[in-house]
């Protein structure tokens, strides 16, 4: 055998035996188990196709336990039982949805309907039917830094000024105003009595997929809901002619900020945010909502002669109102032709979750309360970052060799810091 003979032929055979052992840890890393699930609020990184790819739900339901019947416990599949000749429902860009007749209860068609994703401002749904009726429209709340310091999507109220109730509840369902739920919540007794009495509702409504813990459906840690459970909501919402009255109103004015030199106090327009009353004839308005984390979110409904239909959206990938709509024409079309999957529970119905037969009665948990790690929906892109994918262990190894790499390469220059995703 020649013996090295030089530095370089050193060099050249340390780089190798390196590249073997990086292959052999990163072939390693992928089949070995993933350390934790990607969160709900994982952001999947794009693919170069037209459209994204949509996560995969890892979460399993309990058909015995799935409110509103054990086929709504099937995930990542479209759940309709469609005759021969009846299409089905069209591919959307989100990862659960349903479609309810809004007078049987029949859920006709969804999919993942009782996956824990994030609400958004579709939660200011719920706000609204726990406080519409019982707030005097006329009493007022005078604004202060906490109200009109809210983050997200402000309807603009100023610390100091009056507003009505009437004008708060026209904030908070057309412009989604999270300032608007906090002052309804601050005229309510307060942000944890509001909350409680939402946790509340929501299990009297047969919403147990739901935990409450923001008014506003701003991202909070804990705060899960389900495209069921929306459905749930939207099914009541429809039902008070108040609240379509003013999901529906397409503009309105809010009043400003007062002048120092006149009595009179300035108004500025506000619009309806929900795209579909403003495009999709028939439409009964609901709510829409967006973050970061949660995606795009959504809770619609429309009439047509003598039916009415309910469709819900969570984890979308796009922001038209397009999808929603073409869900809507196809149960108008079909939805009488189907066999129902499904039915959203009656209102006091569904007060304590179903159990497993023969399973131990449990004490129901508090109010607002949640187990750690329990309700969180996890979604899984094939296309997630492989630093997401990999044990600790192998990240860690990666790095100790890229280290030694550097460092052989007799490179100086420092490596740059990774991004971060902001929810």
């Amino acid at each position: 055998m020649r013996a090295l003979g030089s530095r370089g032929e050193e060099a050249t055979m340390r780089r190798a035996a390196l590249a073997v052992s990086t292959t052999a840890l990163v072939a390693a890393a992928l089949t070995a188990p993933v350390a934790a699930p990607l969160a709900a609020h994982a952001t999947p990184t794009p693919t170069p196709s037209a459209s994204p790819s949509l996560p995969t739900i890892t979460q399993t339901v309990d058909p015995v336990t799935s409110v509103g019947g054990a086929r709504l416990a099937e995930m990542n599949t479209v759940i309709v039982d469609a005759p021969s000749g009846v299409p089905k429902p069209p591919d959307v860009p989100d990862v659960a949805w349903v479609i309810a007749d809004a007078d049987t209860g029949a859920v006709v068609a969804a999919k993942n309907p009782h996956a824990h994703l994030l609400p958004a401002s579709t939660l200011k749904t719920l706000t609204a039917l726990l406080l519409m009726h019982r707030l005097d429209p006329k009493d007022e709340l005078k604004a202060t830094s906490v109200e009109a310091g809210a983050e997200g999507t402000r309807v603009g109220m100023v610390p100091g000024q009056h507003y009505t109730v009437a004008q708060l509840f026209q904030a908070l369902i057309m412009s989604s105003g999270n300032d608007a739920a906090y002052g309804l919540a601050t005229l309510n007794g307060g942000m944890d009595k509001t909350v409680d009495e939402l946790n509340s509702l929501a299990a009297e409504l047969g919403a147990h997929d739901t935990v409450v813990k923001d008014p506003s459906g701003l991202d909070a840690p804990g705060q899960v809901s389900s495209a069921y459970d929306l459905a749930l909501f939207g099914r009541a919402a429809i039902a008070d002619p108040d609240y379509v009255r003013l999901a529906t109103t397409k503009q309105a004015t809010f009043p400003g900020a007062a002048s120092k030199t006149s009595r009179s106090r300035p108004t500025f327009a506000i619009g309806n945010h929900n795209r579909l009353v403003w495009n999709y004839p028939g439409a009964l308005g609901v709510k829409n909502g967006y973050t970061k984390a949660a995606h795009r979110t959504f809770i619609g409904a429309a009439k047509r002669g003598d039916k009415t239909y309910i469709v819900t959206e969570m984890y979308g990938t796009g922001s038209s109102w397009r999808p929603a709509a073409s869900l809507l024409d196809w149960a108008f079309a079909h939805g009488d032709k189907v066999k129902p999957v499904g039915r959203l529970v009656d209102r006091g119905e569904a007060v304590v979750r179903p159990k497993p037969a023969g399973s131990a009665a449990t004490p129901t948990p508090a109010v607002g309360s949640v187990e750690a790690g329990s309700r969180i929906a996890t979604v899984k892109s094939p296309t997630a970052d492989l630093d997401l994918l990999m044990p600790p262990v192998a990240v860690a190894g990666m790095a100790l060799l890229f280290v030694i790499w550097r460092r052989s390469s007799g490179s100086r220059r420092p490596a740059r810091p990774a991004g971060r995703h902001r929810a």
